[in-house]
């Protein structure tokens, strides 16, 4: 990986092990962590090819699978991957920096009729390739895919900047809401949950 990401520079080997431990308790206390899913799912046809970009342990992922989609996740913290493909067996999980995302490389050529990057990702990948990411993901998109997009305006990658990007890279911004159970849009929101889309025709060179 040529530059490492925010979320091997800002945390220790041991915030992955506690992230793994948190969201697997979690989900032996019956907590719903599918929230992002519903709103994938209902975005998508049935039996989607979704590319969850930033997958952690893959909660995810795996919700969108039960959903019936085929599901390809990709994380840069091979603990998480890792974790993932022990708890969650089915998607197929992968290690790999999402500013050098290329799936056709390691056997996943087909494009994906949808994308996900949730979990605060854009503020973890490393310090000037968010344009990059943007740009790979929808990369890995069929025309007229879909991706969405969800972090905290508080983490460091404004807005204003997060659009610009999205624009540079292909992308159309179709919705935008507060929340992933859709409450609406608010300047002083402190959580952006944008939906966007692949238009049909080519992406910039």
């Amino acid at each position: 990986m040529a530059n490492p990401t925010r979320w091997t520079t800002d945390t220790g080997p041991e915030h992955s092990q506690w992230y793994i431990d948190r969201f697997r308790r979690l989900a032996a206390e019956g907590a719903d962590l599918a929230g992002e899913a519903r709103l994938l799912d209902a975005l998508v046809p049935p039996g989607s090819r979704i590319l969850d970009a930033g997958c952690g342990t893959g909660r995810l992922g795996a919700a969108l699978a039960a959903r019936g989609h085929t599901v390809v996740g990709v994380d840069a913290d091979p603990a998480l991957v890792e974790a993932a493909r022990a708890d969650h067996p089915g998607p197929h999980w992968l290690v790999g920096d999402l500013a050098e995302l290329d799936l056709a490389a390691v056997g996943e050529p087909e494009p994906f009729d949808a994308a996900v990057v949730a979990g605060n990702v854009m503020a973890f990948v490393a310090p000037g390739t968010e344009p990059e990411v943007l740009r790979r993901v929808a990369a890995h998109l069929r025309p007229d895919g879909v991706v969405v997009v969800g972090f905290g305006t508080d983490r460091g990658y404004p807005l204003v900047d997060f659009d610009a990007d999205a624009v540079a890279a292909g992308l159309r911004r179709e919705h935008r809401f507060a929340t992933w159970d859709l409450r609406p849009w608010r300047d002083d929101a402190d959580f952006a949950v944008t939906v966007l889309r692949r238009p049909p025709g080519g992406l910039p060179g």
